[in-house]
């Protein structure tokens, strides 16, 4: 089964710089920038913000 380029896979690094990662799929139609969600840190203690990494 092949791999959709609608949805790929993309990383997601914390923004409070503790080097934290999530990985996730976007719908790059609905989505075509960089992905930003608020998700928790166990580093930081806290919820913040997660950028898409390219």
């Amino acid at each position: 089964m092949a791999r959709s380029t609608a949805r790929p896979v993309v990383r997601l690094r914390s923004t409070a710089g503790t080097g934290v990662t999530y990985v996730t799929r976007k719908n790059r139609l609905n989505d075509p920038d960089r992905l930003v969600l608020r998700k928790y840190d166990p580093v930081a203690g806290e919820h913040v913000a997660f950028r898409e990494e390219r």
